[in-house]
């Protein structure tokens, strides 16, 4: 089996209605949920959204140990004008800006937002990165 690869990542969420109200304001659609858990199909990955102080005690680790914004989550678009769109649609469904989309040194254009719960997502235009029809890097 192929050691490089991610089949799930979970978010720890203070509240879950809000952060799947959240998610599914972007578009997002559920494909499971249970009390406390919420799962989206990314197309051979899930993401999930998880009760924090659940996911704390199924860690062994305190709420205070889990944190939020040490690492960033990405979509990757085709376009600048789709970056724009992107992060004015994570505005109106409640994010916190973070930095607008700007040209970065590395000759992308990116900007970041921050959920209702802190997890920070950029959104992205790398020229060196190929997206199939999927959005998926190709």
């Amino acid at each position: 089996m192929k050691a490089n690869r991610i089949t799930l990542v979970t978010l720890g969420v203070s509240d879950l209605a809000r952060s799947r109200a959240y998610y599914e304001a972007l578009g997002w659609e559920a494909e499971e949920a249970q009390e406390g858990v919420c799962f989206f199909d990314l197309g051979g990955l899930k993401f999930g959204l998880y009760d924090k102080a659940a996911l704390a005690e199924d860690l062994g680790r305190s709420v205070d140990e889990l944190g939020a914004g040490a690492m960033t989550l990405a979509q990757n678009f085709e376009t600048e004008a789709e970056v724009d769109a992107a992060y004015e649609a994570a505005i109106a469904a409640g994010a916190t800006p973070c930095k607008p989309p700007v040209k970065v040194f590395w000759g992308g254009y990116s900007g970041t937002v921050a959920d209702p719960d802190g997890h920070v997502w950029e959104y992205a235009m790398n020229p060196f990165w190929k997206l199939d029809d999927e959005g998926r890097l190709a």
